[in-house]
């Protein structure tokens, strides 16, 4: 596949992109380079070959999500530099 100017406006409208004229042909040289890359791996023989769902072998470790008073609400206040009784208080960001 090779892109033209046509294909190149098309692309640079879908992602909002403002092509001068004068980096037309630097990108159009660049999105061919790219594709004649993709056409060759495209030739590489992946027979018996997995498809990958992870790179490595690594699995996610998940813990309980245990609900815990770790550390009691009045400690918690003691440094806020603003606070009622239960919460911290910040200033309005919205009116």
């Amino acid at each position: 596949m090779k892109v033209d100017k046509e294909t190149l406006q098309k692309i640079a409208h879908l992602a909002r992109l403002e092509v001068k004229p004068e980096e037309e042909t630097e990108l159009l040289n660049s999105l061919n380079n790219v594709l004649t890359w993709m056409e060759q791996l495209n030739e590489v023989d992946t027979t018996g070959v997995e498809p990958l769902t992870h790179i490595s072998p690594e699995t996610n470790v998940l813990r309980e999500d245990v609900v815990a008073n770790q550390l009691p609400r009045e400690q918690a206040l003691v440094n806020a530099p603003q606070h009622d009784e239960q919460f911290f208080e910040v200033p309005k960001v919205l009116e």
